[in-house]
Formats: C-alpha cells, structure tokens, sequence
C-alpha cells in the first residue's frame, strides 16, 4: 500500500520496477489503477516464482540491498528499516538478531515493499517524512506462530511510544513490515504539519472493506510559514480539592512541558463547592505527556481530552529601538502589532521605568517604522 501511494504521487513506475529487478529476487511486477470504497488508488503488485525461498537472515537482505544499483540514501533507507525489523522480531523471541529469519518478512514480497518505498521516496526526492495516528486493526492474525492478537508482537514493539488506534473492521490493518517503515522514517507522528500540497496518492490495499476505503494516503508538498498545528487536543479537568500554590506550579509544568496554553477559570462544583476549570491546548503528540503530568500535579482523577481546530494568522517579528532598548514586536498578517512582554517587562526592571511606558514607546516607535 505505501508503495502503491507513492506511485500514485508521482513516483515514476518505470524507475521504480527496474530498481527492484535488479534485486535479482525473480519476482515481476505489475502497478494498476483500482477502487476501494469508492476511491480511486494505485496498486501495486508483486508476483513471485513459486521457488522462491521464504526463509533468509537480515545479514542474506542487507547483502541483496548493499549489491543492488540504489543510491546511497535509498540502501540505507532500506537497511536501517530491515535492522529495526530484526531487532523487533529478536526482542519478541528472545533470541539474538543475528538468528531471526525472516519469514513472511523477509519473502520476495516484503523486499520489494520495503526496498520499494526507499527508492520511492528518493524518487520523489522527499526530504522529511510525518505520520499520522495508525490504525492498527484489531481481532486477530494468523502467522507461522499460531493465532494471535492484532497488533502482532512484532507491530506492537516497533510501534511502542507512538500513537496507535483501533477503528473498523477487526482484521490487521498494519504489518510489522509497515509498522518497521514508519517507525525507521517517520520524523514526527501526530497531526498533519503545516505545507503546501503538491500531489496526493492513494494506494490500494487487497480487500475492498464494506465501511471504509482500504487505502493508504500519501500527501507531498512543501512546508509553510505558519509553524503552529491547526488541529489540537484539548485536556480539561474539573478540580475543587488542590490548594492555589499547587494548582500555579501544576500550570507552570504544563507550559514547560510544551503546551500551547494553559489556563484556570472559576468554576461552582456539586456540593456548592468553588473549584477551578483546567483547560490545556496541546499538540497532539504532546497530550499523553501533559495528560500525565496532570494527573501527577493535581488531585484529579479524571479528564477529558477531544480534538478542536485551531487557527493561527501568520505572524513575523520585527525588532524596533526604543528610548529605553530594543523590544521585539509580534506582526500579524492583517498589521496589528503587540511588543513583546518580555522584553518590555525586562527593559523596565534594567532602567527603572514604569512597565506601561516602556510598552507605549515601543508601540510608538513601531508606528514611526511602520509609516
């Protein structure tokens, strides 16, 4: 699925087979268009000669990798997403990963799709990879291992710190192999970054489920200048029993630790009580940090946390001379401009003067700049 997305974004197909045959793994290759659930996507496939060898050490891949004509960044691509893979399947066997073999992972269909989306992604010449939440399926999967639970071990441990769910139909929805390509390449997991969109691919999966479209979907673009996710969590707890001193540290842990904001409102609790609305703005990889650290530094017991989207004007700084230093103006796409409190405040302790003069001279010499 990840190659067929990428070849459906633009990466040619040509290039793409011809680096995969010089694998020399006997296997063809074929890419065509299909629907899933409605959505038109690529899909590639890969046809192996029934004598193939199913069974290899990673020390047999990395060989086949390192003597093929791939660039330099597509080998190591591959290769460090093959050694992530075998030290996955060393840690759930217990055994060191020089004596992995590579079953379903290492046959000539996971090469190729491993391989393939290395050379993909230099094709498209793609310099930073980000992830959304995965869904990883649930119920379960059957391997040369018996029955078990989706994820599969080996997904479960190369997904471990990242943000995973379960939604749909209760088949696997992620591979070990798809996992090990993420968690290698992947810069960042969580909401999508700020950018430009250049081309979108889907890539087609084998079944056509009945309540979703079995595909993967790439987007490829440029960063923008807006530097501030626009899709947020948003934790609130409900707190009548933590002292003010305790509630102010608590909010100072949270703006250290990454929030976007962090805020107090009044609240009348059951029993008449007074207590206190916690409300954080977080990024959505940060929120289990922040989810925890309220827990640890107040007294409740519970929370809610749900996405929201956040809108952010573009905005530049410009540094202007005051008569008492210089302070840093926050510009606003539309011209409104706000110094920096900081910076004033630090100007007013250094020369003594009232902290709401130093804010008018810089409002008034940015006026002067400005006109």
């Amino acid at each position: 699925m990840t190659v067929g997305a990428l070849l459906d974004a633009g990466a040619p197909a040509s290039a793409l087979i011809e680096a995969l045959e010089s694998l020399s793994t006997g296997a063809t290759f074929e890419v065509a268009k299909t629907r899933r659930g409605g959505v038109t996507a690529s899909k590639f496939r890969v046809i192996v000669p029934a004598e193939a060898p199913v069974h290899r050490h990673l020390k047999h891949i990395l060989g086949m990798i390192e003597k093929a004509p791939l660039t330099d960044r597509a080998k190591q691509n591959a290769s460090d997403v093959f050694r992530r893979l075998g030290e996955a399947e060393a840690r759930v066997h217990g055994v060191p990963v020089e004596k992995v073999h590579f079953h379903e992972v290492g046959a000539v269909d996971s090469i190729a799709d491993i391989v393939g989306a290395c050379v993909a992604l230099d094709l498209l010449d793609i310099g930073e990879i980000h992830t959304s939440a995965i869904n990883v399926g649930s119920g379960t999967v059957n391997t040369e291992h018996g029955l078990l639970p989706v994820p599969a071990p080996a997904t479960a441990a190369l997904l471990e710190g990242k943000p995973i769910y379960a939604r749909g139909p209760a088949v696997e929805l992620t591979t070990p192999t798809g996992a090990a390509l993420v968690a290698t390449l992947s810069a960042h997991f969580g909401a999508l970054p700020a950018m430009s969109i250049s081309s979108i691919g889907y890539g087609a999966g084998d079944r056509d489920f009945k309540d979703q479209p079995n595909v993967l979907r790439v987007l490829v673009g440029d960063r923008t200048t807006a530097t501030e996710a626009t899709l947020v969590s948003v934790i609130e707890a409900n707190i009548d029993d933590s002292s003010p001193q305790v509630l102010g540290y608590a909010l100072e842990r949270l703006l250290d630790a990454g929030a976007l904001d962090a805020s107090f409102s009044p609240l009348q609790m059951k029993k008449n009580r007074p207590g206190a609305l916690l409300r954080v703005i977080a990024k959505p990889e940060n929120q289990e940090l922040l989810a925890n650290i309220i827990f640890a530094e107040t007294s409740t017991l519970g929370l809610r946390i749900y996405p929201a989207e956040r809108r952010v004007e573009e905005r530049r700084i410009v540094e202007i001379e005051t008569p008492h230093g210089k302070v840093r103006m926050k510009v606003s796409g539309h011209g409104a401009a706000t110094p920096e409190y900081e910076d004033c405040r630090a100007l007013a302790i250094q020369t003594g003067t009232p902290l709401p003069k130093v804010i008018a001279a810089a409002q008034e010499a940015y006026s002067k700049v400005r006109k």
